[in-house]
């Protein structure tokens, strides 16, 4: 029996050698890719020019003892911006002022909204949702729609014109937001870390200042971080609230750079914005140390 082999035609064409192979999926994926990040890069750009622009135009201008609204480099480089407002009436105290005012205010606000948010993070009761929906609804509150029944309240209890009086309501202003994201924090951290401590004989507040807090360092930094510049750049408030000029914080001695005739020094303010926003710049990187950091102590409990 001897074996055959079948041979093709010596001219016989192959039709499915002379196809045109697709193009591969990985080709166009990465050409969309490219285009993405080309077009996000660019959206990026024009958003940090136009943050840029408005800081530019504060750190030259108050420098410029002639400045104006336009986008200007100083004839002649000058500190006398920086001098005229460099006094107690001017500057020291209004800043002072806010620091109290802010400062004690986001320490009321933080540590409510630690106690307020540990027992909605870790234990189930009949009211936890309505009570959280009620916080939600809270944060889109304007406080403008409120302000008129506070002032009124503050005159029958006699304490408009009082920072303690400011303070709290300041803070209390702040609490949903702050316990919002308290809270959102607090759920990432383990609970199973926390029952060890309770094994270990730690009650309640001993496991939450012990555990959970310095897990959620980070968590309690970001909201710290935004209580804090929220309050820093609230003019409503005090505005409302606090009548003497002894009391006054920098968000409303703004209005002493405009003059009766509408004019406004616009070198002075510009060197005065340099100082008002130096606490926030410093409170950031003060607590930003502790961004990124917190569950790394937790790492390896899960096994």
């Amino acid at each position: 029996m001897s074996a055959t082999t079948e041979t093709s035609p010596q001219g016989a064409a192959n039709p499915a050698a002379h196809r045109t192979a697709p193009a591969p999926v990985g080709s166009r994926s990465g050409g969309r890719e490219r285009s993405s990040r080309i077009a996000s890069t660019v959206v990026m750009l024009v958003i940090g020019l136009a943050f840029l622009v408005p800081l530019l135009w504060v750190v030259l201008a108050s420098f410029d003892t002639q400045a104006s609204l336009s986008v200007a480099w100083p004839d002649t480089w000058s500190l006398g911006n920086f001098s005229a407002i460099w006094n107690a009436e001017t500057t020291f105290r209004p800043l002072a002022n806010s620091l109290i005012l802010c400062g004690g205010a986001t320490v009321v606000t933080m540590v409510a909204a630690v106690l307020c948010a540990y027992p909605m993070s870790r234990y189930r009761f009949r009211a936890k949702r309505p009570l959280l929906l009620t916080i939600i609804f809270s944060t889109g509150l304007p406080i403008t729609a409120i302000m008129i029944p506070v002032y009124s309240l503050f005159v029958q209890v006699n304490l408009v014109d009082s920072m303690f009086g400011a303070i709290l309501f300041l803070g209390a202003s702040a609490l949903p937001y702050a316990i919002f994201l308290t809270k959102g924090f607090m759920d990432g951290v383990p609970l199973e870390i926390e029952e060890s401590a309770w094994t270990e004989g730690a009650g309640v507040f001993r496991a939450l200042w012990s555990v959970v807090i310095p897990l959620m360092r980070s968590g309690l930094a970001v909201a710290t971080i935004f209580t804090f510049v929220n309050m820093w750049g609230n003019f409503f408030v005090p505005f409302m609230l606090l009548l003497s000029p002894e009391n006054l914080p920098a968000a409303v001695t703004l209005y002493t750079f405009s003059s009766q005739y509408g004019q406004v020094a616009y070198g002075q303010l510009a060197a005065f914005s340099i100082f008002y926003s130096l606490p926030v710049v410093a409170l950031y990187l003060f607590l930003g140390r502790s961004l990124g950091q917190g569950f790394a102590a937790a790492g390896g409990v899960k096994g």
